[in-house]
């Protein structure tokens, strides 16, 4: 199972498309979609190419892509309102093929310390993944503090805190410590 992961994409029209491009030549399975979709926020500068209006069919398209899209997910602020896919909730699980847990969420209510995101991870099984958004850095790392537990932040498809523009690859059936990837998008 090949799964896409990205949050914080802000409004921006410019790093939305570049973000459907990378849909389109990764071709994943399942496509998560980690929050901050539409709205800049109050503490962040308005990102490259502010247009909610022109995010909404974008991601929308992703939705209606047919079986390789057909379950996506997305924790996202204001945005159940444009789409039928948004899930308003604080968390979900996605267990791949082999049987691991990927907990995902965006960040504000979960997440696993690193970077000034929230500390606190709900007990999942020795070999499960938290996957959050909402601090713009990218992390792959173990979780010192819960052995077994690997963290993976995508970074911010938008406005990065770390300098670089990226989503994130996950790929079922390698070992954890190398099953998750950032992938840098680059400006046209």
């Amino acid at each position: 199972m090949k799964v896409l992961i990205a949050s914080d994409i802000h409004g921006s029209a410019y790093w939305a498309e570049r973000l459907v491009r990378a849909v389109e030549a990764e071709q994943p399975d399942r496509i998560v979609l980690l929050g901050d979709l539409l709205y800049h926020g109050p503490r962040n500068d308005l990102p490259r190419e502010y247009d909610p209006k022109r995010v909404i069919p974008l991601l929308n398209g992703l939705a209606d892509g047919g079986n390789l899209l057909a379950d996506n997910l997305s924790f996202s602020d204001t945005s159940a309102s444009i789409s039928s896919w948004i899930c308003m909730a604080d968390y979900a699980e996605l267990v791949d093929d082999g049987g691991r847990t990927l907990f995902l969420t965006h960040g504000h209510v979960f997440g696993a310390g690193f970077h000034n995101s929230v500390d606190n991870i709900p007990a999942l099984a020795e070999g499960s993944a938290v996957v959050y958004g909402h601090t713009h850095v990218k992390v792959n790392e173990a979780v010192g503090a819960r052995p077994g537990i690997w963290a993976f932040d995508p970074g911010s498809v938008s406005i990065p805190k770390d300098g670089s523009h990226s989503y994130g690859i996950y790929e079922s059936g390698e070992v954890l410590e190398s099953a998750f990837r950032h992938v840098v998008l680059e400006e046209a």
